[in-house]
């Protein structure tokens, strides 16, 4: 039986994907969940409607807008490109259609890159306001104990992972900002794959993920 989502984006990212104001790695975070939920890609899609409005109450009262031009300004708001200069890749069980087009391909064409505790990790390109990793955590492998100087979103692509009382699988996104100290803990029953984005580094308490987060640039 499919997962259930049951942590969502909120309205307030949503709105900022609707109208391009988001860095580029927040932009991705939003098209890989809503190609998975239902309920916020609905939400998307009604404020892409208004949007839309308001852009051609604009050229009625501005200027008449080239052919095909509307249709190009929403697919840019929206994140995406013209359907027919997007990269198809083969469907994968772990990375949506988005993620995999930034990947470059499926999960088994992931380059990891070891971080410590048999933690891995894969950068993606994106611009430098913000950034996105693909993150490998063994089942029952707590992640060190830490705060956010700013946001951090967190999507799990395969298996789950405990946070307090919160529990988050497949689909569910935990959004985190500087209120928030924690140590997620991956299910026990299956290793969990995430996307995580950040527009700031985070903040560690012990010595050890200090150094680390030198060298994994997180």
């Amino acid at each position: 039986m499919e997962q259930k989502i049951t942590h969502h984006l909120t309205d307030e990212i949503l709105m900022g994907y609707a109208a391009g104001t988001l860095p580029e790695a927040f932009n991705l975070m939003v098209a890989t969940h809503v190609s998975l939920c239902d309920e916020c890609r609905a939400r998307v899609e009604s404020y892409d409607a208004v949007g839309g409005a308001m852009l051609e109450e604009a050229s009625e009262h501005d200027m008449a807008l080239a052919p095909g031009s509307f249709a190009a300004t929403m697919a840019l708001i929206a994140g995406g490109a013209p359907e027919e200069i997007r990269t198809q890749h083969p469907q994968d069980a772990v990375l949506p259609q988005p993620l995999q087009d930034y990947a470059g391909g499926g999960i088994d064409s992931i380059k990891w890159r070891a971080v410590g505790m048999g933690v891995k990790q894969a950068i993606l390109p994106t611009s430098k306001d913000a950034s996105a990793r693909l993150l490998y955590i063994p089942a029952g492998v707590a992640m060190p104990d830490h705060g956010h100087h700013g946001i951090e979103m967190t999507m799990v692509l395969q298996g789950a992972f405990q946070d307090d009382d919160d529990y988050f699988a497949r689909g569910d996104v935990e959004v985190a900002d500087s209120d928030l100290h924690h140590t997620p803990v991956a299910d026990i029953h299956e290793d969990c794959i995430c996307l995580a984005v950040t527009d700031a580094p985070l903040r560690f308490q012990g010595l050890l993920p200090k150094i680390a987060q030198r060298f994994a640039r997180i």
